[in-house]
């Protein structure tokens, strides 16, 4: 365990979350307070989303797509 005190450990942020990755870190403030920082591995993606059915086809969805983009086209042209 490393310890540092607040003002270390903001100096030196970047170092501090590279060894919390091994081993918990505890920060002290002056007034007593201690803080401990461990480093939690995400367990997946964010980008990692399920999927929904649909019926829709590939040329549904694009068709959408190009009518939206001529809606906000032809709204640009009258403003």
């Amino acid at each position: 365990m490393k310890v540092y005190t607040y003002s270390e450990a903001r100096q030196r942020l970047s170092d501090v979350l590279n060894i919390a990755r091994t081993e918990e870190v505890v920060i002290k403030r002056r007034g007593g307070e201690t803080f401990s920082i461990i480093f939690r591995k995400s367990e997946k993606s964010p980008f990692d989303v399920p999927g929904i059915k649909t019926k829709a086809t590939t040329k549904d969805i694009l068709d959408a797509v190009k009518e939206s983009r001529e809606r906000f086209a032809e709204q640009d042209v009258q403003d």
